[in-house]
């Protein structure tokens, strides 16, 4: 499959790499003059997991194609469409008129209508999905990450057609183990609640980074995505589809902070995960935060720990 990553962001990199180790053809399309600032090589340090569950570390020079122009008439097979959720609407419209006969994964956070946040793309191009992976770009210039063994998939109530069943087997072809999600709906948008409560105390301590082991800190942000459960609710979403993940905030939080803090501490791809989240001029973590507090107050809910927390990501990223 020749496959184009849209950007060469974190998510781009590290699944843009593990689909060319698989077999398939991959480049990156990035803005004009970025090709020669990046570089033809990138800087890998990884923690995989798909293969061993304590994962095995890749440390190598990979290198890599870019592309600053996009003409309707590409050959690509698949475009990986993977941007912060302000972006997406923006990135969509930018790539509906050159799509051509390519597959779009639209693959991260959404946190609008997922038809209205993917603008004038062709709806039946599009296949939806969310990566299990992360990480940064450190000071030495490394990508340092984490790529988890499965990776979602989903649909809005309806059957996956046949472009979006050949996006599901290159990443199984690619070692990834696939879950489905049939209300990918409420699901990205419960991810994106639970994000917003990880995010709005990392911020408040610097960066997610700082969140590894720390117990307190760990509980505040499962009780802040708690309160925007109801949320959730008032936009529609049943929760009771989701009983599984939703159970994760409900629980008492005596027992599930003290766990995630013992994971952050003693598992290396889950401490690896939030470790690898360390640069505090980062500006998804801002938005996330931002859009989550600006539903609730208009919905009229009430989300105090989030209020608490919006000094630290208030008026931030806007210039």
């Amino acid at each position: 499959m020749k496959i184009l990553m849209f950007g060469r962001g974190v998510i781009a990199t590290v699944y843009g790499w593990a689909l060319e180790q698989a077999g398939h053809d991959v480049e990156f399309y990035v803005r004009p003059g970025r090709a020669a600032a990046y570089g033809d090589t990138v800087e890998l340090d990884l923690f995989d997991t798909r293969r061993r569950i304590w994962g095995q570390r890749v440390v190598r020079t990979w290198p890599v194609r870019y592309r600053e122009e996009l003409e309707p008439d590409h050959d690509f097979d698949l475009i990986v469409l993977s941007v912060p959720h302000h972006r997406l609407t923006e990135a969509a419209d930018f790539l509906a008129p050159r799509t051509g006969n390519a597959t779009v994964l639209v693959f991260g956070n959404i946190w609008a209508e997922p038809l209205a946040a993917i603008g004038a793309l062709p709806v039946d191009q599009v296949a939806w999905g969310f990566p299990q992976g992360g990480g940064g770009f450190g000071e030495d210039g490394a990508l340092h990450g984490t790529l988890l063994p499965s990776v979602i998939f989903g649909t809005l109530d309806q059957p996956p057609n046949e472009r979006a069943r050949a996006v599901r087997r290159a990443f199984r072809d690619a070692g990834f183990r696939l879950r489905e999600k049939h209300d990918f709906r409420g699901w990205l948008w419960l991810h994106f609640v639970a994000d917003a409560g990880l995010h709005s105390q990392g911020l408040r301590l610097g960066t997610l980074a700082e969140l590894a082991g720390e117990t307190a800190d760990l509980r505040e942000a499962l009780l802040a995505a708690r309160e925007l459960l109801p949320v959730l609710e008032a936009r529609g979403v049943d929760l009771r589809r989701h009983r599984r993940a939703v159970l994760g905030f409900r629980a008492p939080t005596w027992l599930t902070a003290p766990a995630l803090a013992w994971l952050t501490t003693h598992v290396p791809p889950a401490r690896r995960a939030l470790e690898s989240h360390a640069d505090p001029a980062a500006q998804e973590p801002w938005e996330v935060c931002r859009d989550a507090l600006a539903e609730a107050r208009r919905l009229g809910i009430a989300v105090p720990r989030l209020e608490a927390a919006e000094p630290s990501f208030a008026g931030k990223g806007d210039a």
